[in-house]
């Protein structure tokens, strides 16, 4: 599978690293993926919604107001309405069909937001032919369920959540074993939530002996990045994308 390279690791520039301090204020623009490509980044992480005539934007709200000039939900918008905002006053937010053009030989790791968006997903990567270019993700189990449906199996997901916590809670049975081996490749969870330590020696051993990986996000700390490579993760998103090459370039890591 050419998105997954097992035996390295994996940095994901999250929204473009969108807490670097030259491009902060600008996450998810082409200013931000072209900043973290420059950085040496392949991996580029981020978010799709739909708008009210179909266009899939790579943005992380269901609306514009916090991080534009505009207002209003993305969904009872229209591309053309939403091409008038611009985040930090200057930049457009892009569509994902311009993430492809303009990074053509980047690998996406997308996060399937808001309705509609699978199946608009599902039919630019069938379009594209991007089966080995893209690993898809969802907090919500009915959209990555939809988008596993619409694309056969044939492109690489992240678990949702219930799955997730089935694998973490579950014994080291046959029942999880059988659970991690079915509909996804990686396990893309916090270090810690809501004062849980999630991400345990226990928990990345079981996943390499049922195949899987554990991507960690979002994680801009570089004492926590040393220790959770040296758990052995098999990548780290980060807003930090200076500071996470810093410590792979310092441990040999960085490809």
């Amino acid at each position: 599978m050419a998105y997954l390279s097992h035996g390295r690791v994996l940095a994901f520039a999250h929204r473009g690293g969108a807490y670097h301090p030259e491009i902060e204020g600008l996450e998810n623009t082409l200013a931000a993926f072209r900043h973290a490509v420059e950085l040496g980044y392949t991996y580029l992480e981020t978010d799709v919604h739909v708008t009210k005539d179909g266009a899939l934007l790579a943005f992380h709200d269901h609306v514009l107001d916090r991080v534009t000039d505009r207002m209003g939900s993305i969904a009872d918008l229209t591309l053309s309405e939403i091409r008038e905002a611009r985040i930090a006053g200057r930049e457009e937010i892009p569509t994902f069909g311009q993430l492809l053009e303009s990074f053509p030989d980047a690998f996406f790791n997308i996060d399937i937001k808001g309705p509609g968006a699978a199946a608009v997903l599902a039919d630019v990567i069938r379009a594209h032919e991007l089966w080995d270019r893209v690993l898809v993700g969802s907090f919500s189990p009915a959209r990555i369920r939809e988008f596993r449906r619409l694309t056969d199996g044939r492109v690489p997901t992240a678990a949702h959540v219930w799955e997730i916590l089935a694998f973490r809670f579950l014994p080291s049975a046959p029942l999880a074993d059988r659970l991690a081996g079915r509909h996804f490749v990686a396990f893309q969870i916090p270090h810690r939530r809501y004062g849980l330590r999630v991400v345990t020696p226990g928990l990345v051993r079981r996943a390499h002996a049922t195949g899987k990986q554990v991507h960690v996000w979002t994680v801009d700390d570089p004492d926590e990045m040393r220790l959770l490579l040296d758990l052995g993760v098999d990548g780290l998103f980060t807003d930090r994308t200076d500071l996470l090459k810093d410590v792979l370039l310092a441990r040999g890591q960085w490809q």
